[in-house]
């Protein structure tokens, strides 16, 4: 009974060190197939940049405000002999230029749409491309073909934003609104108009309240805010794209008033407006009593003249009937 246990535990062994054998050898043509294949993608991406590199087909993204002036640079200083280079724009459909040196051929186009009409400049010793008074018509992709000796292609992708207008700080409220019985707030909105691809913020110092972003062109942007009279911290509301930004600071003194200033105007006022009223009703009641006494006299003095013309007329008829003595 021992010697087949025994038997059973070399076995056993045997058959381990068998397993754990094979199980390593396997681990070593994965190991090694693992590291062919890295080897073998390392020197694809090596081979595609240098392809790149000599072909030159690379991109550039280039920004740029709307009425400015934006120049496509080729990267040399001066273009070959036999080099014929070509710029195109939407992926090639409108022509804008083209300079064959050995021939002395140097060309702008104004495009199908004549949309280029008097903006290109063409720099004949570079071969650089500018754009002038650009607009977000002129905005998308500009291709770059060099054929010669070396022949190489490039992209330039263009982005042109609107000049932004300076933020306007208003008051949303006519009177100011109390949010607990010792302090006031008032109401306040940052406004814009026919804005696109902008952000509109509010900020406290250098920290962000509140944000809205447009994507779209010519729209109307609001964002309103909330701010203590007694507040002493400076609050900024600013537009922005991804190339400039116009700032404008607010003046709490300017467009908030606390409440009990409102209120004691109010009562100014009112006071101002009830005196007036007041001698008006005044004023009013003595002309009334003043052509009222002018009347009676009137009266009086017409009943008067009539009384003594009666009582003379009828002495002149009781007298007149009496013959004098001669």
């Amino acid at each position: 009974m021992q010697r087949v246990n025994w038997e059973f535990q070399t076995l056993s062994w045997e058959d381990s060190h068998i397993y754990s054998s094979a199980v390593g050898l396997a681990g070593s043509f994965i190991s090694s197939d693992t590291e062919q294949l890295q080897k073998m993608l390392h020197m694809l991406v090596l081979f595609c940049l240098c392809w790149c590199f000599q072909i030159g087909v690379f991109g550039e993204s280039l920004s740029v405000t709307e009425g400015d002036s934006v120049t496509l640079h080729i990267g040399v200083t001066e273009i070959h002999e036999d080099d014929d280079i070509l710029w195109k724009f939407e992926a090639g459909k409108s022509q804008l230029a083209k300079i064959k040196k050995k021939k002395q051929i140097f060309s702008t186009f104004d495009g199908p749409d004549e949309r280029f009409r008097d903006r290109l400049k063409l720099d004949n010793q570079t071969g650089s491309l500018t754009i002038t008074n650009i607009t977000t018509q002129h905005a998308g992709d500009y291709q770059l073909e060099i054929s010669g000796a070396k022949k190489s292609s490039k992209t330039f992708s263009v982005s042109v934003y609107a000049r932004l207008s300076v933020p306007v700080i208003s008051s949303n409220s006519s009177q100011c609104s109390s949010s607990s019985s010792s302090s006031s707030y008032c109401s306040l909105v940052c406004s814009v108009v026919n804005v696109g691809h902008v952000t509109l913020s509010w900020y406290k110092g250098n920290s962000l309240l509140s944000s809205i972003s447009v994507s779209d062109l010519s729209i109307s942007l609001s964002l309103p805010l909330e701010v203590e009279y007694q507040d002493n911290n400076s609050y900024s509301c600013v537009l922005n794209n991804p190339i400039s930004n116009q700032t404008q600071h607010l003046d709490i003194t300017q467009h908030c008033h606390t409440c009990s200033v409102s209120v004691s105007l109010i009562v100014l006022i009112s006071a101002a407006a009830g005196s007036l009223l007041i001698i008006a009703a005044v004023g009013i009641f003595c002309i009334c009593r003043k052509c009222q006494t002018k009347r009676k006299d009137r009266t009086h003095s017409g009943l008067f003249k009539s009384s003594s013309r009666k009582k003379k007329s009828k002495d002149e008829h009781v007298y007149g009937n009496i013959v004098p003595k001669r």
